[in-house]
């Protein structure tokens, strides 16, 4: 059990490695090995894998030669489930357009207003847990989280009659993401159909919420903005199931990693340092481990030649985990600066929003620890998932 005031770097990235090899026990140590190897190289039946940062960076910057849209790329596989104008699958310049539509949707005052409920309601669910039982699940708190800030996206009143739980908002989304899979170059009929019903139960009350037009609503705001409806469901369905499995994954890891190399009581006397933390254990722990492109047309990467059609994987976990262990005093390399979030025109547009959430959760934890300290008591590694993270992360009194 971490104390949280033991400086345990080693035990720290032990438990990182744990968490990566209990979710891909064997593609884990193949990509990092290989990437260890050479930065480009071509896998039979996979594609080509690009594992150095600065080649990784200059393929998401390169819309042209290499898109997101293609058939085995990450926004091919998800059109025959959000549908074709869904942001995250779309190239070019109705993609530039879009973005530019959405841009003011984010915005701080625009994401605080969606976190905020949620993050109450979080700070109310720790202390009384905390306070009741002694120990909180600090993972089963961030998926009731990440689905309060669902139901925001989805325009549900907290009153709404028939409104999901939480906790189902965020299965439903998490439903989607998980049909994903690195071998998997497409979804087969059955899984896409899969997909689609998860989508439709979200987005019934969400369409209310459109043809209402409310401009305190996300769907209202969308429908304002001049998107039609089914642009709009495939959008909120896009960021749903794009962002809640990476925020349930990072924030309890961000956590782990803070306790066990007792960096803790330094960010309750003082908050300053809190974002060179979390970007920090973002680059550590690469909660978007892939990101997957397809060649449009023959180029070089890294000097290796790439054909039309190749799918490109680009190993963030690699060219970001190679820079380095775990240190908030160490400033990024430019090449791999926010990697996790992509990079050119598809950086991640709900970046504002996953910050809040991080930021709303750490002073939650942080907050409880300066009126009565707690410590990591019993952890367990998530199993065959796409993302990597815990399953579990109990947060105990210290005394």
């Amino acid at each position: 059990m971490s104390t949280g005031m033991a400086m345990d770097v080693a035990g720290a990235e032990r438990w990182e490695r744990r968490v990566h090899l209990g979710a891909h026990p064997v593609l884990y140590p193949m990509i990092r090995g290989l990437g260890a190897l050479q930065p480009v190289v071509r896998l039979p039946g996979l594609g080509v894998l690009v594992s150095e940062a600065g080649l990784v960076r200059e393929v998401l910057l390169d819309g042209e030669r290499f898109v997101k849209n293609g058939p085995s790329a990450s926004g091919g596989l998800w059109t025959p489930v959000v549908g074709p104008r869904a942001l995250v699958n779309m190239d070019g310049a109705e993609h530039r357009e879009l973005r530019r539509k959405l841009a003011d949707l984010f915005t701080p005052g625009a994401v605080a207003e969606i976190v905020h409920p949620a993050s109450d309601a979080l700070r109310v669910r720790v202390d009384a847990e905390l306070d009741a039982a002694g120990c909180v699940d600090l993972v089963d708190c961030v998926k009731e989280l990440a689905g309060g800030v669902i139901s925001r996206l989805l325009g549900v009143p907290e009153d709404a009659p028939g409104r999901l739980p939480n906790k189902e908002l965020f299965n439903l989304g998490s439903s989607i993401s998980s049909l994903v899979r690195l071998g998997r170059p497409s979804l087969t009929q059955r899984q896409a159909e899969k997909g689609r019903g998860a989508v439709e139960v979200l987005a019934g009350p969400s369409r209310a919420a459109f043809r209402a037009g409310d401009p305190d609503t996300f769907p209202g705001r969308l429908r304002n903005l001049g998107l039609t409806e089914e642009e709009a469901m495939g959008i909120i369905s896009a960021f749903v199931m794009v962002g809640t499995e990476t925020l349930v994954s990072f924030v309890p890891r961000l956590v782990a990693l803070l306790a066990d190399t007792g960096m803790v009581e330094g960010l309750v006397a003082s908050r300053s340092g809190m974002d060179a933390a979390i970007n920090e254990a973002l680059r550590f722990t690469v909660p978007s481990p892939m990101m997957l492109r397809n060649a449009v047309t023959e180029a070089r990467i890294g000097g290796k030649p790439v054909q039309p059609g190749d799918r490109i994987l680009l190993s963030t976990v690699h060219a970001a985990k190679s820079l380095g262990g775990f240190d908030p005093a160490n400033a990024t390399p430019a090449q791999a600066r926010q990697l996790w979030f992509g990079a050119g025109p598809h950086f991640c547009i709900g970046m504002p929003l996953a910050m809040a959430e991080i930021r709303a959760t750490m002073e939650v934890v942080l907050d409880r620890y300066a009126r009565k300290p707690w410590v990591v008591g019993s952890r367990q590694v998530s199993k065959g998932v796409l993302i990597p993270g815990y399953k579990k992360l109990e947060l105990a009194d210290a005394h």
